[in-house]
């Protein structure tokens, strides 16, 4: 075992660093000793890792980067592939040589490690909140600082700034770098940091640091901690090099406190007190207090609020949507048959379970399926998004019966079927449309008039009608097989609804029904005599149990070890079952002895070869998992009870070998959690053989298109290998099988067995059966006796039938003929096989058509880490706690309310406490549809980081702020035209805004043909929030300034406002799919074109197309981003010299006519957009007044801004001279690496290229700071 050294302070934040990095790799943590290394082993600072025996040099790593590089990389934290590697090496170099000095520099004076100086505390606090907003820029997009979970890179920063978060950053310091701190919160409550850390208190005021060490050892091991290069006192004597770079780190501290003592001396005078601006107020929840009834629409004539709100937004329109009907094909149309030259979408949604409520995953879903839908609508075709809901038989069942038995201490036994199914019906009316309401918040335009349930008459009327035409053809047939048992549920179960929990090896589970937990992941081997012999033949098996319905022993035909045995039979140890030695391929030679025992009515495998050596199959559970057809003691005992005395009793005989560990896959049941027995059963099967060939066709021809593509593999494997689908459910609530079992009264006609389809009918009444069994066996009907199947039908039977049934197939009704086949299925790939085949297949063939012509499959949600959404990992989110908001005690309750078992709940509260620590933010509605749109990138799955949903929020603020602002310059009075059109007076400005609008059309329009949604987002994002709000809104203020100077500017503002009103209306309903509430919020503020016929709501006004919008330029385009290029270097140089307020004349030498031309056209968006003086565009030739900054703008131009007179020359001298040190120090350290002698054979390439890239832009930024340094000069 590896031994880690580290100090003992709790605040040496690089012994922290490996400490955490060892937490996430559990499987080689090392001993952790708080002592310093034996010298021995010539460690040269703590932490130090020993690996291996002392005295082995190499065996031995120091300092905080090298022990934490490898220990991260021993739990896979250091990066999955080279690009990652080499980011978490950028971050660890960040944290060492950006972070550590300047934290140190913050805290030790608090600390009492360094003298307090208030004037360089000052400015230390200000060089670390500058780093931290670097690193605030970094995590603005995402969770973590490299991939999607918490690397080294992570471990690295959060230590190096640990110490500030805990004595110096006060909550008006976090609130200026919320990405940081949220990350930072994100990180220190892992599990792995907290373990090392405990919690860890966020700084409220800044004071004197109190420590719990010693003053003297505090101040020796936080140095420490800065200089890792130090080391031990009892260690030996220093090499040259260790002692070079000792004295280089010194200096280098020396320095940095000496430049900022010399910061402070040069003020002379202290600065005028600064007023402290007044913290920004959070903004209050907005609510929307008119009373409106239901159905009538919104108040839209008083003012907006300040501020955008979700729960003013979202308030009162969705009754209103619904009233008006504009979710129905019929809004706007004479009649739904009668042809739309724009077509017909039809889509229906996935059904979900009655017993469910929406998490992400199903939010993701109708996010997609009503953005498409509003999309279609918006284009003019006729529109229909039917919803539904399915019944869900085993989860409704479980509901129910735990809702009786915990109310009423009844069982369904004690009700009897009929009072049983009527408790199930009223409960649904009571609570089942609940999913329902959910939906509605979402704003999904569904029309709900069309909604059906799974157990509606329409729809059991026409799962009937399928049953029975399936069974009269053949196509449904009984037969006993194995199926998936669920004991506590006495059911056979889908695969859907079996977990595969993954067991690494010896594990104790708890299974109902049973006091103490039963043992899984063991292998154990036993032996069987071979009969007439002293042989024995040794086996193995992870189900000792199942050894008392053993018929066969299995070995390979090749097997060389047993080929004598061929014939030979084996006996059984507890009866006196003499079973045969059968030779078949499937075995496997290798795996341990290379016999296996056989129990055919048990195990899936053994079915199968059972069937091809015709043995016997032994039934020895019954539904209750009690044992049956064995000898005692073991008959009647529980499954698990009978696993440990079969294992005694093999003790007993001397035939048990060993037990050991064994990786394996426990099916469990995801209803009962009970664990899933292959169980023989007579059941109704479907035949799929033929189905699923056509099902295959009909992709392979093209005729139905599976997005994205790589699901086709799948489709081909699952459509080619199909098996027969066992339809049987043993419950009674769902569809009951209309098959009746025939008995009849006439001693010429032999007794039939269950088993045997010739004893079933099946029929739409008891009547018909009875005709139909009477004509099967030349009998009149009164020798007829029936008995229904008791069973009723697997779920997915009537959701196969879904698409059609919904329109009141078989019947030939209006509905059926215009909306079916529909247009798409959307749904996640996770249920292409249990519900998107079955529906092609069913479609096929009971309506001789696809039910879809394309399907579009999204990908699963996961958390912000990867993981799948589970209750027990405290992960699954209510999308409506995400709209509304919910503190982390709320996410907890939710939790005590759930069914999790206690060690359960608190491993699910620590998940919650960790990825929310304050809870969820209220994020709205619009916010979240916008975020799952832009997160479904086709082909890999979606970590959802619901803090990120909130940065959509703060889109929708700037939204709403940048109309509020446009609505006030448009003004009261303003007309639109009847038309978008270009009068030919438009400005540069009005033309490259229109131009950027009409791009953002072509990407809408190309984005949702091809199902690419993040592409919509990010046209729809850019054009808002980049282009209309910081570049045109801000460019043609100065316009609006002058408006009323004379006839010509009026002009030009009246020109300016019809062109900010077109990106408004446009851009409003480019938005409206993805975000309905706001979009309908001030699409309704604004002025219409044609008042008297324009649509009423933005939800059925025409989406813009290309067609319409057809302004784009290239050139105009391309010249304004050469503008754009100058505007962020003057905005660069600007921050460079800290001219926040005042403005200056700004110089720009073109390099042609033709760029002083472009320039001189655009020098009014120049200088607004850059806060300028004065643009005085320059030739090549002309001179540059002296005293400018200079930066190059591109090859075209160079910006030259005039700072004589603006600032403090000697100052900024100063601080550039120090630049340049610092700078030529970087590069001297860079190229001694890389004169090392072994740097080209030891260095991966990738960092070699990181250094020689640091190295050049090292080398260009020297150069600057030596141009700037040679143009302050000139103004001394």
């Amino acid at each position: 075992m590896a031994t880690l050294y580290v100090s003992p302070h709790p605040d040496d934040f690089r012994s922290l660093l490996a400490l955490i990095a060892a937490e996430f790799s559990p499987s080689s943590r090392p001993r952790i000793v708080t002592e310093d290394p034996p010298a021995a082993l010539k460690a040269r600072s703590r932490p130090a890792l020993v690996l291996a025996a002392a005295g082995d040099g190499d065996s031995v790593l120091s300092g905080a980067s090298a022990v934490a590089w490898y220990l991260a990389a021993q739990g896979k934290r250091a990066g999955l592939d080279p690009k990652q590697q080499s980011q978490v090496w950028q971050w660890l170099s960040f944290a060492d040589n950006e972070l550590t000095p300047v934290s140190c520099a913050v805290v030790f004076p608090l600390m009492g490690v360094m003298a307090v100086d208030k004037k360089v505390q000052q400015s230390s606090r200000a060089e670390l909140m500058r780093v931290l907003k670097v690193l605030d820029q970094a995590l603005a997009p995402r969770t973590y600082l490299v991939g999607e979970s918490v690397t080294l890179a992570d471990v690295a920063v959060a230590a190096a700034v640990l110490l500030p978060f805990k004595y110096a950053l006060e909550p008006s310091d976090r609130k200026a770098v919320t990405n940081v701190t949220r990350w930072f919160t994100t990180c220190v409550n892992q599990p792995q940091f907290l373990k090392v850390l405990g919690e860890v208190a966020l700084c409220e005021k800044v004071g004197p640091v109190t420590a719990a060490p010693k003053a003297a050892g505090k101040a020796a091991n936080v140095s420490a901690a800065v200089d890792a290069s130090s080391s031990p006192a009892n260690g030996p004597p220093k090499t040259e090099a260790q002692l070079k770079k000792e004295a280089k780190k010194k200096e280098k501290l020396e320095k940095f406190q000496q430049k900022k003592e010399m910061e402070a001396k040069k003020k002379t005078q202290p600065p005028a007190e600064k007023k402290a601006k007044p913290e920004k107020k959070e903004l209050g929840v907005i609510t929307y207090n008119i009373p409106t009834t239901p159905g009538e629409k919104k108040d839209v004539i008083s003012a907006l609020p300040d501020a955008y709100s979700p729960q003013y937004v979202e308030a009162a329109w969705y009754s209103w949507w619904e009233k008006q009907g504009f979710f129905k094909p019929e809004y706007g149309r004479e009649s739904i048959s009668k042809p739309n030259p724009r077509g017909i979408f039809m889509m229906c949604i996935p059904p979900p379970n009655v017993t469910g409520s929406l998490h992400l995953g199903h939010a993701l879903t109708n996010a997609i399926q009503d953005c498409l839908t509003r999309w279609h609508r918006m284009r003019g075709e006729t529109t229909l998004w039917n919803p539904g809901c399915d019944h869900a038989g085993i989860a409704t069942q479980v509901v129910v019966e735990k809702k009786l038995k915990r109310e009423r201490g009844l069982s369904r036994h004690d009700l009897g079927r009929e009072n049983f199914i009527q408790e199930v019906w009223k409960w649904k009316n009571e609570k089942g449309d609940r999913i329902y309401h959910q939906l509605k918040k979402l704003g999904s335009s569904l029309d709900w008039d069309r909604a059906c349930f799974t157990m509606d008459q329409k729809l059991s009327y026409a799962v009937q009608e399928a049953f029975i035409r399936m069974h009269d053809e053949g196509v449904i047939y009984r037969s006993k097989r194995l199926v998936n048992w669920s004991c506590t549920l006495n059911s056979a179960i889908s695969d859907i609804e079996v977990d595969k929990k993954e067991l690494s090896g010896r594990t104790l589970l708890p299974v109902p029904g049973y006091k103490e937990k039963v043992e899984f992941g063991v292998l154990v081997s036993f032996a069987y005599k071979v009969d007439g012999s002293d042989e024995e033949v040794i086996v193995a098996t992870t189900r000792i149990e199942t050894m008392l319905g053993d018929t066969a022993v299995a070995v390979h035909p090749a097997d060389p070890r047993y080929q004598h045995l061929k014939g030979k039979m084996v006996l059984h140890p507890f009866c006196e079952r003499r079973m045969p030695i059968v030779f078949d391929d499937f075995v496997d030679m290798n795996f341990g002895t290379g016999a296996v025992k056989i129990t055919p009515a048990h195990d899936h495998n053994d079915y199968e070869v059972g069937e091809r050596h015709n043995l016997a199959f032994i039934n020895i559970l019954d539904e209750n998992g009690l044992l049956i057809n064995v000898p005692p003691p073991f008959l009647g005992m529980k499954r698990f009870e009978a696993r440990t005395a079969v294992l005694q009793a093999l003790k007993d005989r001397g035939q048990f070998k060993e037990i050991k560990d064994n990786p394996m896959v426990v099916p469990v049941c995801s209803r009962s959690k009970d664990i899933v027995e292959p169980l023989l059963k007579p059941q109704w099967y479907v035949n799929c053989r033929d189905m699923g060939k056509q099902a295959a066709d009909v992709v392979r021809e093209g005729r139905l298109k599976i997005i994205p593509e790589h699901h086709l593999k799948t489709w081909f494997n699952w459509m080619d290998n199909i098996r027969d689908w066992c339809i049987s459910r043993q419950l009674w609530w769902g569809h009951r099988i209309p098959a009746y079992f025939v008995t009849v009264n006439d001693p010429a006609v032999k007794p039939g067995e269950d088993m045997d389809g010739h004893y079933w009918v099946s029929g739409r009444s008891e009547e018909e059966a009875k005709e139909k069994a009477a004509k099967r066996f030349n009998v009149s009907v009164d020798k007829i006796s029936l008995r229904q199947d008791e069973d009723v039908l697997d779920t997915w039977f009537s959701s196969g039938i879904f698409p059609f049934s919904i329109f009141g197939w078989p019947n030939e009704t209006q509905d059926l003929s215009v909306f079916y086949p529909g247009t798409l299925l959307e749904t996640g790939h996770d249920i292409l096989f249990f519900w998107v085949a079955r529906m092609v297949m069913m479609g096929l063939k009971l309506t001789g058509k696809l039910p879809f012509k394309e399907v579009y499959l999204h990908a699963v949600v996961r958390d912000a880490h990867g993981r799948k959404m589970s209750k027990s990992l405290g992960n699954v989110i209510d999308p409506l706690d995400v709209i509304a908001g919910i503190s982390l005690e709320g996410l907890h309750a939710q939790l005590i309310d759930s069914n999790l078992d206690p060690v359960e709940v608190e491993k699910a509260k620590q998940g919650q406490k960790s990825d929310y620590p304050s809870g969820i933010p209220e994020c709205g509605t619009d916010a979240l549809r916008f975020a799952l749109c832009a997160y479904t990138s086709q082909g890999r799955d979606i970590n959802l980081d619901v803090n990120r949903i909130l940065g959509y929020r703060y889109f929708c603020n700037k939204l709403w702020n940048a109309v509020k602002f446009a609505m006030k310059t448009l003004g009261d009075k303003f007309v639109p035209s009847e038309k978008a059109q270009l009068s030919g007076e438009e400005s540069v400005s009005d033309r490259w805004i229109l131009s950027r609008l009409c791009a953002a059309v072509a990407l809408c329009d190309v984005g949702f043909k091809a199902y690419d949604f993040p592409a919509i987002t990010t046209a729809v994002y850019n054009f808002w929030l980049y282009e209309l709000c910081d570049v045109y809104l801000e460019s043609v203020k100065p316009v609006f300034l002058k408006a009323d100077e004379d006839s010509t500017t009026r002009r030009q503002a009246e020109v300016c406002r019809q062109t900010l009103y077109t990106c408004l209306d446009a851009g409003l309903r480019l938005l409206s799919p993805m975000m309905p509430f706001v979009t309908e919020e001030l699409y309704q503020r604004l002025p219409r074109r044609k008042p008297a016929t324009d649509p009423p709501s933005v939800c059925v006004t025409p989406y813009p197309d290309t067609a319409e919008f057809c302004w784009n330029s290239e050139e105009v385009d391309r010249d304004m981003e050469f503008i754009m290029t100058v505007v962020k270097t003057v905005r660069s140089l600007r921050a460079d010299y800290n001219l926040t307020k005042t403005r200056a004349d700004c110089y720009l030498q073109c390099i042609d006519a033709a760029t002083v031309a472009l320039v001189q056209k655009y020098s009014l968006q120049i200088q607004t957009l850059s806060y300028s003086q004065a643009v005085i565009p320059l030739t090549s030739n002309q001179p540059v007044p002296e005293g400018c900054a200079v930066a190059i703008a591109s090859d075209r131009c160079t910006v030259n801004l005039m700072l004589k007179g603006l600032i403090d020359v000697e100052k900024e001298v100063t601080k550039l001279m120090t630049k340049k040190g610092d700078l030529e120090k970087q590069m001297e350290k860079l190229r001694e690496k890389l004169a090392k002698n072994d740097y080209k054979e030891k260095v991966p390439a990738k960092v070699q290229e990181q250094d020689a890239e640091k190295l050049r832009q090292s080398q260009t930024e020297l150069e600057k700071v030596k141009e700037a340094i040679e143009n302050f000069r000139k103004m001394m």
